[in-house]
């Protein structure tokens, strides 16, 4: 008699499920999550947009979700001046769900996707779900910084790889840092046949004058620029990601999505959180400054933190990462540690938290930074 592990797909035999420790701890600081409770006004707010669905949730709820389409937008406009249209957006429980619709819509086996590591984590078990092959693209193949990506080094990969779809995180996840548009631009004319999705998750967190693939949209029916309203917007709980591509990109999806996907409760609070959008937003320059003032102090007690255009930062210098990862633990400090030697992932949050692993980094940095060569 077959075991369970006997009826596995094969290409699935052996694999972990993506996992995030989840700790109860004093200062959760490693899912990247906004530290900053939603605000009283808003919550009035989706209380009620909630309270009007519910006596009507014995009927199946608008398949298309044409308000919603319409607020994220609206929203995309006002925020980025750029002209959305909402029959070019799609969305999904989570960003990730928006993902895997594009990889079940435009992967599959005998299909490739590339990205280049470190990067999302997600990219490539949703790859793997859908029986799409991962190609772990190089970063600081051009002699710069080992977590930067270059055009050449881009276009030389796509080439050689030949990949249908070609996922590229700004800013990225782990490292924090932002692509030029050119690095967009290039690897969507190396790939003529592929999909380029642009995940920018956290780009409501990017320093002045990072642009958006947003603006790249016009004329590119193969481009695609995901976002969340998990991290900026506070709402991880709400599970609301969204896409912006063609409106014959988004006819595809059609073809992958589950009936009535996003429910009625889930539409009316991401609605009524986006009439809400500037309270919400209200805390991301706050936690700008703190990640800076992290980036800033990590770099006087000795350590390597990246520059970062996100809600959190990647730290090197390490003599062990594990171990300081469990020095901090027991500080009742959760930071991220993202397998790569000598870094940890740290969140942005609120003063308070930030001092608190400020305070055990300066405590524990003397004897856990990794020894600088003579």
């Amino acid at each position: 008699m077959s075991t369970i592990a006997d009826l596995l797909r094969p290409d699935l035999r052996g694999r972990s499920p993506y996992g995030a420790p989840q700790l109860d701890v004093p200062v959760a600081l490693n899912t990247n999550e906004n530290s900053y409770a939603v605000p009283p006004a808003v919550v009035a707010a989706v209380t009620k947009a909630v309270s009007r669905v519910v006596p009507r949730l014995n009927r199946y709820p608008d398949r298309e979700f044409v308000e919603l389409r319409t607020d994220l937008a609206d929203y995309l406009q006002r925020s980025g001046g750029v002209a959305v249209r909402p029959e070019q957006v799609w969305a999904g429980n989570g960003s990730n769900e928006v993902l895997l619709h594009v990889l079940q819509a435009f992967g599959g086996p005998g299909r490739t996707a590339i990205g280049f590591t470190p990067a999302y984590s997600m990219h490539p078990i949703i790859s793997a779900t859908v029986g799409t092959r991962w190609v772990d693209g190089m970063r600081g193949v051009e002699g710069h910084g080992v977590f930067d990506l270059g055009v050449a080094g881009v276009v030389a990969q796509v080439r050689e790889h030949r990949p249908d779809l070609v996922l590229l995180c700004s800013p990225n996840n782990p490292t924090g840092t932002a692509l030029p548009l050119e690095i967009v631009e290039a690897a969507h004319d190396a790939a003529p046949d592929a999909v380029v999705v642009v995940d920018e998750a956290y780009a409501e967190f990017a320093r002045p004058g990072t642009p958006s693939a947003l603006t790249l949209l016009e004329g590119r029916d193969r481009l695609v620029v995901t976002r969340t309203m998990s991290k900026a917007f506070a709402l991880a709980g709400a599970r609301l990601g969204y896409l912006a591509a063609s409106p014959d990109f988004i006819d595809a999806l059609r073809l992958v999505r589950m009936p009535y996907h996003l429910s009625a409760v889930t539409q009316a609070v991401a609605s009524a959180a986006l009439t809400h959008a500037p309270e919400l937003l209200g805390t991301v320059e706050a936690i700008k400054v703190q990640r800076d003032r992290i980036v800033a102090e990590l770099t006087g007690l000795g350590l390597d933190p990246v520059p970062s255009d996100a809600n959190f930062v990647l730290f090197g210098g390490l003599d062990d990462a594990r171990a300081t990862w469990q020095s901090l633990l027991e500080h009742g400090i959760l930071v991220r540690d993202v397998g790569i030697a000598h870094h940890l992932r740290v969140t942005a949050g609120t003063p308070e938290e930030t001092d608190a692993f400020l305070s055990a980094m300066r405590e524990l940095a003397p004897t856990h930074r990794q020894e600088q060569p003579l």
